[in-house]
């Protein structure tokens, strides 16, 4: 499948659309997403160590990893393309139990992550690095949730319209990394 016929979603991402997508299938995704790196997950479980509210609600969202850069006069954000989901793994499981539907980045991720988003009807999505522009692009609305103190690491809200994303693991625990790579070695 090609990103010209990709499905078009919108969020929130409640487990009946959940199972619906494919290892292997691009979507083109819109509505409201949050973002969260390394130090926002932090704080996030700081949050659920003492018992306190989390600054938004996990149920039926996506976190996409990101720290947008700084935005140009004019405009609403800067560069906001994907880092490496791996170093959000030690997270990422106990987020998907509390009720987030997706996460959003690049690169592979543990067996956890793959058994966490089958467990709990999850996705793991992917989008292109190295085109942090062209995705800014598609980021029509932005706000600061938690954390300003963090800058590129805050919690961002971002409206997204049409933006590009590959289901690399899907709820059935398909991984579209491994199908790929045995469909290669076979030659």
């Amino acid at each position: 499948m090609s990103l010209e016929q990709a499905k078009k979603i919108s969020t929130p991402l409640d487990k009946e659309l959940v199972k619906t997508l494919q290892a292997g299938e691009w979507i083109l995704l819109s509505g409201w997403v949050y973002t969260a790196r390394d130090q926002a997950h932090q704080r996030i479980f700081e949050l659920l160590e003492q018992g306190r509210e989390l600054p938004f609600s996990l149920k039926d969202q996506l976190i996409y990893y990101t720290g947008p850069s700084p935005a140009k006069p004019g405009e609403i954000i800067g560069s906001a393309g994907p880092t490496t989901s791996s170093r959000m793994d030690k997270y990422t499981p106990k987020l998907y139990e509390l009720g987030l539907s997706a996460t959003l980045g690049k690169g592979e991720r543990s067996p956890e992550i793959i058994e966490a988003v089958k467990k709990f009807t999850g996705l793991y999505l992917v989008t292109i690095g190295g085109a942090g522009v062209y995705l800014s692009e598609r980021i029509k609305q932005v706000k600061v949730i938690a954390w300003e103190d963090l800058g590129p690491e805050a919690v961002y809200q971002l409206y997204l319209e049409d933006f590009p994303c590959l289901v690399a693991y899907d709820s059935e625990g398909k991984d579209y990394f491994s199908e790929q790579r045995k469909k290669y070695q076979k030659g």
